[in-house]
């Protein structure tokens, strides 16, 4: 049964291959929307956590995500939290959400606090030295043709002069300084977030108490940088969920769609085959597991050739964007796999019943 199972499906080579991209297509759009958004996610997450800060101060209105709400808060609230009991630095940054040449979170620091909370491990270069100079990672770096200290960059329409290259994971990939970024985008003085860190671990929770009882401060919001953290998960963007429901819905009607015609199709081509066999003596189980079986092979193929090809669109983008986060996790690709597989069987159900119910006279009479 192995043999004509297999036989059938080389007889028609073209047809076979279609139905093995389909579900390949479909795996590839499912593991892709979700490695695109999870790496973006999770690569925002650990350069979050990668200032180096214990505390985080914004105000009560203000997004989690950094760039969202603009720069609501005054620099000059930075120095009077620095004199706060327990507090070691508050450095004040201010974040703006870029779409110039790409999606990107420019960061304008005041460098000497910045550094304070976690210290930059330069690669090359060094801190800035002019309102113009600019700090890249080795990420951004690597982008285009790559890049060196001296060259320029574009930032806000505006030329900078790259004045360092440091490890990523610290914020964002390009800073500025603070004082530049609040004249090119008109808010001098202001900063989206002040971050904090504590003389101690055990004293952040007295740090947040000082802040919430002083006079003026009360509509602020302070919160560690573990709840920040915290917050990094899909269930905060409604839209992805809808987003993901979505995808999956128009891969799965894709895939079925597919395995649906080419099952139909080899069960009318095969009618004679059909009743050949139920005229053996094959029961009604036997039909419908001939041709299941026959989807199931196509199916594992085809997830097969899924996840091979999202491993290799992973790799093309991250050629193209050296910048661009790209997650697979074994959970979500085991979770692709089993959606286009079900998806391709449900396919097969009406061909194989339809194929079970033939007549073995009929189908024998079959030209």
């Amino acid at each position: 049964m192995n043999k004509l199972i297999f036989a059938n499906l080389l007889h028609r080579p073209l047809r076979s291959i279609i139905s093995v991209l389909a579900v390949a297509i479909e795996v590839v759009m499912i593991l892709s929307i979700v490695g695109i958004f999870m790496g973006m996610l999770n690569d925002q997450k650990q350069r979050t956590n990668g200032i180096g800060a214990d505390l985080v101060v914004s105000p009560s209105n203000a997004s989690f995500m950094n760039g969202v709400s603009g720069a609501p808060m005054s620099v000059k609230l930075a120095g009077f939290l620095r004199g706060l009991p327990h507090v070691a630095v508050a450095a004040p940054v201010m974040t703006n959400f870029s779409m110039t040449n790409s999606l990107e979170i420019l960061y304008g620091i005041d460098y000497t606090s910045y550094d304070a909370l976690k210290p930059f491990r330069f690669l090359s270069g060094g801190r800035f030295q002019g309102p113009y100079d600019v700090i890249v990672d080795d990420i951004w770096a690597r982008t285009g043709k790559g890049h060196h200290v001296g060259e320029t960059a574009t930032v806000l329409n505006r030329t900078f002069r790259i004045c360092g290259i440091v490890e990523n994971g610290k914020g964002g990939r390009r800073l500025i300084p603070i004082d530049t970024m609040g004249a090119l985008t008109g808010s001098e003085g202001k900063a989206s977030v002040i971050y904090l860190k504590s003389d101690s671990p055990a004293n952040e929770k007295a740090i947040e108490q000082e802040i919430e009882s002083t006079k003026g401060l009360q509509d602020y919001r302070v919160q560690s940088m573990a709840d920040i953290i915290a917050l990094y998960t899909p269930s905060r963007f409604p839209g992805f969920d809808i987003a993901l429901r979505v995808v999956i819905s128009i891969a799965v009607i894709v895939g079925f769609l597919v395995i649906f015609q080419t099952m139909y199709t080899a069960v009318l081509e095969r009618t004679r085959e059909i009743g050949i066999l139920k005229s053996m003596g094959a029961s009604k189980p036997t039909i419908v597991g001939v041709v299941l079986r026959e989807c199931a092979v196509l199916a594992v193929v085809g997830v097969l050739v899924g996840i091979a090809g999202t491993y290799g669109v992973r790799e093309l983008l991250s050629l193209r964007f050296p910048s661009f986060s790209f997650e697979l996790t074994k959970l979500w690709i085991v979770r692709g796999a089993c959606i286009a597989f079900a998806g391709a069987l449900c396919g097969a159900v009406y061909p194989s019943w339809m194929a079970a119910r033939k007549d073995p006279i009929d189908a024998l009479a079959y030209e």
